[in-house]
Parts: structure tokens; sequence; C-alpha cells
């Protein structure tokens, strides 16, 4: 009987300080500024002490829906990548730029006019997103307002014709077109004339074809005035290169580009 109880106890202990565990965790969980989110996150990540230090430039990452959501086990589409990827980007762009840049990412909502607050805007896996009509007409009046956005991560000629039909929907005039090596988004900060494929980090040490996209595209579509509104990375991953540029099995090769090119693409849209 005295051993059964100390059983008892040692194993009341045990469940305690598990208990105690969980709740500090689910504490610092709720402390973060994003963690309504971090259940459709696929690389959620504690803020830094000044997290809410304000600036002039906020990365914006849009939380759109996808018909893939639906019954997920695991993180959302637009989550993938997110927010380690965008914290290493958004450090990075603060140390080779001389922009007052806020420290964390700043999750947008596809349904919040609080987007028009953010003129440069990042978005991932947008070969699987899906627009309502109030949200393919608030996109078209964030680009009328001189909004820019990047997209990244999506693959092959499926993923591609719906995300094309999404632009459709914001602008049925919409037309992509490929970049030159000369265009001036390829030359702002850095000279990106000889550019290489950024892979994603599970094709990086294979043949870097990713759900059956053969060949990189740098891409874009561009307002009446000749203007870039929308970057486009296709079959490629730039957001896996500075997801994993602090992880020495992804090469340093392709966090450098994903890096270089990112950093372009923001003082592009802030100088045209």
């Amino acid at each position: 009987m005295r051993a059964l109880c100390g059983l008892r106890s040692r194993t009341g202990a045990l469940l305690g300080l598990l208990l105690l565990g969980a709740l500090l965790a689910l504490a610092q969980m709720r402390d973060r500024v994003w963690s309504r989110y971090e259940a459709e996150m696929q690389d959620p990540v504690d803020d830094p002490p000044d997290a809410l230090r304000k600036a002039e430039f906020k990365l914006g990452r849009l939380r759109y829906r996808s018909p893939m959501d639906r019954g997920r086990r695991r993180y959302a589409r637009w989550g993938i990548d997110v927010n380690k990827g965008d914290r290493i980007f958004v450090s990075l762009l603060q140390r080779l730029t001389r922009i007052e840049i806020q420290p964390i990412e700043t999750i947008i909502d596809i349904g919040s006019d609080e987007i028009f607050n953010l003129p440069w805007v990042f978005a991932g896996s947008v070969g699987d997103w899906e627009l309502s009509p109030s949200e393919a007409e608030r996109l078209r009046k964030y680009f009328d307002r001189g909004g820019f956005l990047m997209v990244d991560d999506f693959h092959n000629e499926r993923e591609w014709a719906n995300f094309m039909a999404g632009i459709h929907q914001i602008n049925p005039d919409a037309r992509a077109e490929e970049l030159e090596d000369g265009d001036p988004a390829f030359r702002t900060v850095f000279d990106l004339k000889n550019r290489v494929r950024v892979p994603g980090a599970n094709v990086v040490h294979g043949d870097m074809i990713e759900r059956g996209g053969i060949e990189p595209h740098w891409r874009t579509i561009r307002d009446a005035q000749g203007r870039m509104q929308i970057a486009i990375c296709f079959n490629m991953d730039v957001g896996d290169g500075w997801e994993f540029a602090d992880d020495p099995d992804y090469p340093e090769r392709y966090s450098s580009e994903a890096i270089r090119l990112g950093v372009n693409y923001v003082i592009y849209s802030m100088t045209h």
C-alpha cells in the first residue's frame, strides 16, 4: 500500500509539472502578436523583444482563403513559411537598407480594408488561392492606389492558371509578362542580371523541380503606366530561401539570391 501511495504521489507530481509546462507554453503563445493565427502557420517563432516597435515600413503577409484549407490537418496554404521566413527577411532588409522597418510582419486578412495601409504585401502558394468578388474588388482598389504584391511558391500550369483566374477577377485586362534582364526591378540595389532559381528546401538537393514546375520564371503584371504592380516568382520558392537562411543544410547561394530579389522588389516599389 505504501509503495502504491508513493507511485500515485510521483505520478501526480509528474502530471502537475506537465500541466504547468502546458499552461506556460499557452501563456507564451498568447503573448505573441499573431498568436491567433499560429494554428494556420507552418513555422511560427517567438516575437523579438521589440516586436511592437512602430516604423515607417511594414512587411505585409496576405492571409487568403483556399479550397485546400477545408478539412486540413496542418497549416493553411497562406501560412506556408510563416512566420519564420518573414522574420528573417525583415531583419535582413533592416541590415541591408536604410529603411526603418517594423521588426515583425503584419498579417493582413484579404477581407480587411487595413490592406490599404500596407504598400508592400507578400503572398505564398497563390496557385491555390480563392477570391470572393468583394476580395477581388478590394485588391483592385489596392493596386489602383499604388499597392505592390509579391507572389511566390506556386508551380506547374494548373497552379498558374488558378493564380491568373484570381488575377482576372481583380482585373480582367491584366497580362503577365516575363521580366527582362535589364528591368529596373533587377537593378535597384543588387544587379540580378545573372539570376538563379531559388528552390524549396524539400527539393534543394535534388532536381529542384517541385510539383512539376520545370522552368523558373520571373514575371510581372504592370499598370497602365508600365509600373510593376505584382512581382511573380513562378516555379521557385523564394520564401524557403528566407526561411532557411540560418540552416546549414540549405545552400547559402540560394538564400542570398532570395534575399537580394526581395530587397530589390521592396526598393523598386518605394522608388517607382
